[in-house]
């Protein structure tokens, strides 16, 4: 054992799951999935060090709050996209839709809002950039089915990407958000929306080449 390790201060399960305040069955289980280091006594008795344990419950503490923050964002999203979506009649880019490419556009964005949730509350999340160029290929083809120009399926994603970032802005302004985190979710938004509208963008590109 390490010099550092020995100077450590050790807890037994059951004094670990109290500093952590759950189950020692939950952080049994935790330990085993290799979240959270132990040793094991001459007797087969856990024992945890307390700077792990400090470490495990602030991360476990960044990702609750990136968690809420994401959550009240996303609320705050939804309801401006609602309001603001284009009516039948007006101008703009959804005004000369028919109903059920509408309600298409409408699915398409409720996917996107939640695609964009999971991925600013992961930690990683390169297979979530693959599914949002699967869903800029979804806009791309709803609009060339829909005679809309690439300009039009643009303005389609742009439109989400405003009442994201709106939404993002507002919320600073209303809730306690540190400067890093909404930092963190601009960035996100951000390459994610790239994600799809290159991918919207290749779309078209493809079905131009194909008539060169």
């Amino acid at each position: 054992m390490s010099q550092r390790r020995t100077e450590e201060t050790w807890l037994a399960l059951g004094d670990a799951a109290a500093y952590l305040n759950v189950h020692p069955a939950t952080l049994r289980r935790w330990s085993d999935a290799g979240e959270i280091p132990y040793l094991l006594t001459p007797g087969g008795h856990r024992r945890y060090a307390l700077s792990d344990l400090q470490r495990f419950a602030e991360s476990h503490r960044v990702m609750r709050r990136q968690m809420s923050l994401a959550e009240a964002w996303v609320d705050r999203a939804m309801t401006r996209a609602r309001q603001d979506l284009p009516e039948r009649g007006s101008s703009g880019w959804l005004a000369a839709l028919d109903e059920p490419v509408r309600e298409r556009h409408r699915a398409l964005g409720r996917r996107l809002i939640g695609l964009t949730l999971q991925y600013v509350s992961a930690d990683d999340g390169a297979h979530l950039l693959d599914e949002a160029r699967i869903l800029g290929r979804d806009y791309g083809r709803l609009g060339k089915a829909a005679g809309a120009s690439l300009t039009d399926a643009l303005q389609a994603a742009l439109f989400f990407r405003d009442k994201l970032l709106e939404a993002t802005l507002e919320l600073s302004e209303t809730a306690s958000v540190r400067p890093d985190d909404r930092s963190r979710l601009v960035k996100r938004i951000n390459a994610l929306l790239n994600a799809v509208q290159l991918a919207i963008a290749e779309v078209y590109a493809a079905d131009a080449d194909e008539h060169v």
